[in-house]
């Protein structure tokens, strides 16, 4: 009987009206999908700041650690030097390092 109806209608209205109907069907669903690429692109953009951040976090701690690396090695070479010269004799450690 459903059938029966949706050919009633089609009948009634035609070739024209079924191209109107499709047209209407199409007009809503690409309204749908362009909806979801602005939500999604909104997104993309809320993210894109997020990284930029990250990454800026990423380098600042990378400058941190490299100094702090540089100023061990710093400590490390004075106490070579120190310990090298209260005993008279090179230690043998080369590298700079503490236990290297």
């Amino acid at each position: 009987m459903i059938e029966g109806d949706i050919a009633a209608l089609v009948t009634q209205f035609g070739m024209a009206g079924m191209i109107a109907w499709m047209w209407l069907s199409e007009r809503r669903s690409s309204s749908s999908r362009e909806s979801q690429l602005d939500e999604a692109h909104t997104r993309i953009l809320e993210q894109r700041v997020h990284v930029e951040s990250l990454m800026e976090l990423v380098a600042d701690n990378t400058r941190a650690i490299s100094s702090l690396e540089s100023s061990q090695r710093t400590i490390g070479q004075l106490l070579d030097r120190v310990l090298g010269a209260g005993d008279g004799e090179s230690n043998g450690r080369g590298g700079g390092t503490i236990g290297g």
